[in-house]
């Protein structure tokens, strides 16, 4: 019996998803989340084969819940779904640890035989781009985020998304207090003094390339 999470915030697509699935294997149980905070809250109740992430899922900011995901579960293959087939974004993807990129625009044969090879230890490349390089610049910010628990992860897409930390507390259902603990934990594995440091480093993994470069000019002015 294989065990897939489909991480997906549209839930025709993760039917989608769930049929090509059922499809490429004979036995399957599938779990499903919708966003960031479900999709930890199922990684830490149950062992999963793969785990199929959409780059676009609330919360995930860019490659940055893959990067955080890869370090937190380093057993659970990531296969990356997307409405993006560019190869940078491929490159990218595959760079930081994922075990395929499945494009959104493959058609069902394509989608059922991408999913077998990965569940047999392949690594599924639509267009044969190959992983980039990854700098290092990008190895230290991945080694930095490795070290955030869920939940201080979950502050910090917070705290990407500009959001207060009594909004936080309210979307994560914990106290104001709590969340200022975990800021003062993310500040400080991240090596960071505020929190526009730490948004501007986690925007490092942005889909957009220029979008970091934005960031920080917008800081300078």
């Amino acid at each position: 019996m294989h065990e897939l999470l489909i991480a997906d915030d549209h839930p025709l697509y993760r039917d989608a998803l769930a049929a090509m699935a059922r499809r490429a294997l004979a036995a399957v149980r599938i779990s499903e989340a919708s966003s960031v905070a479900e999709l930890y809250a199922a990684v830490d109740a149950r062992a999963y084969d793969l785990l199929l992430l959409d780059l676009g899922l609330p919360g995930a900011h860019g490659f940055s819940a893959l990067v955080h995901l890869r370090a937190l579960k380093p057993e659970l293959p990531v296969l990356i779904v997307s409405g993006r087939s560019d190869p940078m974004s491929i490159r990218r993807a595959l760079g930081y640890g994922a075990a395929g990129f499945l494009p959104k625009s493959l058609d069902a044969a394509a989608m059922v035989a991408a999913l077998q090879n990965v569940l047999d230890g392949e690594i599924y490349d639509p267009i044969a781009v190959g992983a980039a390089p990854i700098s290092a610049e990008e190895r230290d910010l991945a080694a930095k985020l490795a070290e955030l628990t869920p939940a201080q992860f979950r502050v910090l897409v917070g705290m990407c998304e500009g959001k207060l930390n009594k909004q936080i507390a309210w979307e994560l259902s914990i106290t104001e207090a709590t969340v200022k603990a975990h800021v003062t934990a993310v500040l400080r594995k991240l090596k960071v003094s505020n929190r526009t440091h730490a948004v501007t480093l986690a925007a490092e993994l942005a889909l957009e390339p220029e979008l970091a470069r934005r960031v920080r000019q917008t800081e300078a002015e």
